[in-house]
């Protein structure tokens, strides 16, 4: 078991964006974020799961080069919805 607040592993992330995988699901994903925000249950219940049920307080540092440090996930995953770099991990 992973220490709560971590991010998943790289075959745990496998799994969690195994039904995410096809671009227009991951969109789908990135427009709820965008209407509702990152408060939305169903968005949290997403940003939990991807980091062992609890969404990391800031800063976040992630693996995008020359874009290593966000002020929170919520702000990460945004990013990575924006530039539709969805499977980038923190």
């Amino acid at each position: 078991a992973q220490q709560p607040g971590t991010p998943l592993s790289d075959q745990e992330y496998r799994q969690f964006f195994r039904s995410l995988r096809a671009a227009r699901r991951a969109s789908t994903a990135c427009l709820l974020r965008a209407l509702y925000g990152c408060q939305n249950p169903l968005v949290r219940k997403l940003d939990e799961y991807e980091n062992h049920g609890v969404i990391p307080e800031g800063p976040i540092c992630s693996e995008l080069p020359g874009t290593p440090f966000f002020p929170d996930f919520c702000t990460f995953s945004f990013y990575r919805c924006t530039r539709k770099k969805y499977f980038i991990k923190v």
